[in-house]
């Protein structure tokens, strides 16, 4: 009988959830009240201002109303503000604040140092081999039987 400890993705869903309660339990220690959720989205927003929220619910591996909650919570926070697109009153961005491009700066160095953390002993050529190795396996998995 197989068990858990054989099974890669039990180590890769663990390997996720470890990290992320030891990256969030680093963000909110150095006094910010951000999620990784909300980082990654102001981070998107950043990368790409002109993001429609479909789009972006897709780059964060969320649906959109887990987004759109994300986005209330920055709104709210004043790390981003939204406006409607003049040529399209259908349409709306999600700017990042000022108060949100100082947030994104001083917890990016939490996260990098997290990643850093994180990947202690580990070589390039195997953190090279293991995102490719992921990356095979989402393809594997997006492509249609």
């Amino acid at each position: 009988m197989e068990t858990l400890d054989n099974v890669i993705f039990y180590h890769i869903e663990k390997a996720i959830k470890s990290y992320r309660q030891y990256a969030q339990n680093r963000i909110k220690a150095a006094g910010f009240n951000m999620t990784i959720d909300q980082w990654l989205v102001l981070k998107v927003l950043m990368d790409e201002p002109d993001i429609q929220l479909k789009d972006l619910a897709v780059k964060v591996f969320k649906d959109n109303a887990s987004v759109t909650r994300i986005v209330i919570l920055l709104e709210k926070g004043k790390f981003i503000k939204k406006s409607v697109y003049q040529t399209d009153k259908r349409r709306i961005s999600l700017i990042v604040t000022s108060k949100g491009k100082k947030a994104m700066e001083a917890v990016t160095r939490i996260v990098l140092a997290n990643r850093q953390h994180a990947l202690n002993g580990l070589i390039a050529e195997s953190i090279d081999t293991t995102i490719e190795t992921l990356k095979i396996i989402s393809r594997n998995c997006n492509a249609k039987a």
